[in-house]
């Protein structure tokens, strides 16, 4: 185990300072942003302990541990800006395998156009969205190995204009005796570029104003291409102690994004009881924020159980976020 975590930290910490020559060069970067108040009380370090429907947003291979159907409702208002909500539902078909679908909403309310001429506004709005929809597969191929596999589809709106496309996550968990020690690994958001296009880059262009008669001709801009946020992530997730009724599970991730540099994450859980829970993280080279903190409990409701969840994020200069989850368990 202690050769497992040096290893990532080795990874995480070597190139952690190296310039990135494509920062900041992807597009739909909704698809980045934590879902789940557990994984993001957790400083993001899940892809070893995903193991409920919110899995599909983390590492898909997480997913076989679902017992028979579970669903996933998670919310959050980004910077008191933006509306972010996710949800999940999970089957499992025994022998079959287990199957998911997810989506991921990420809305902004009506905003006034303004323009030169009239920079207090023109009395019309708009407003923008972004959209992802996936279903997913995994299965165990041996009784301690899991794959997991996501096809989704990703749309972006910005008023009349619009941008799709497909893409794909694949993960992996492999799981050892020693403490429960799960090695994953998850490759998020691989896809085709996606571009915008609408109405609304139509335009007809005078080729001389200074001679009105001449001919006017239909134009069109042209919106340039841009990459999905292609992200590698690698961790363990294992159990630290267990006394009697209070558990202690300890996880650490290291992050590769396409259009960033590397970063590293550590998160905690105490579990009391199986019933209450608390949870710590710590989010290393970012360049914004740093600690996260939260907290769950679980009601049984006869065959059903209700899991309720809260996260509290930490940034330097933009505002604090919370996050609430639902998860319920048939």
């Amino acid at each position: 185990m202690k050769k497992l975590i040096l290893l990532l930290l080795v990874i995480s910490f070597g190139n952690i300072y190296s310039q990135n020559p494509n920062l900041g060069t992807s597009g739909a970067q909704f698809l980045q942003l934590p879902v789940g108040a557990r994984s993001e009380a957790m400083g993001g370090a899940i892809v070893g302990l995903a193991d409920d429907a919110s899995a599909l947003f983390w590492n898909p291979a997480g997913i076989v541990k679902v017992n028979n159907i579970q669903a996933h409702f998670s919310y959050m208002n980004w910077f008191d800006l933006i509306d972010f909500n996710a949800a999940s539902v999970v089957y499992n078909a025994g022998d079959i395998g287990v199957f998911g679908v997810s989506m991921i909403s990420f809305t902004t309310d009506k905003m006034e156009i303004t323009t030169e001429e009239q920079p207090n506004g023109t009395g019309r709005f708009f407003d923008a969205g972004d959209l992802a929809l996936g279903v997913s597969y995994a299965k165990y191929l041996t009784d301690r190995f899991s794959v997991g596999l996501t096809v989704k589809y990703i749309n972006q709106r910005i008023w009349n204009e619009t941008a799709s496309g497909f893409a794909f996550d694949i993960g992996t968990q492999y799981r050892l005796d020693f403490q429960n020690l799960t090695i994953a690994m998850c490759m998020t958001n691989f896809g085709a570029d996606m571009q915008y296009d609408g109405p609304d880059l139509d335009f007809v262009y005078r080729k001389d104003d200074n001679y009105p008669l001449s001919r006017l001709t239909p134009s069109r801009l042209n919106t340039d291409e841009y990459s999905l946020p292609l992200n590698f992530q690698v961790g363990i997730g294992f159990d630290i102690f267990e006394y009697e009724f209070v558990k202690m599970k300890g996880a650490i991730d290291v992050t590769h994004p396409n259009d960033n540099a590397e970063r590293a994450h550590f998160g905690t859980e105490f579990s009391f009881f199986d019933r209450f829970f608390v949870r710590g993280g710590y989010k290393y080279n970012y360049d914004d924020q740093d600690f996260t903190f939260g907290a769950g409990a679980n009601v049984p409701l006869g065959s059903t159980a209700v899991y309720f969840d809260y996260a509290y994020s930490l940034y330097n200069i933009l505002p604090s976020v919370h996050r609430i989850s639902v998860n319920l368990s048939f």
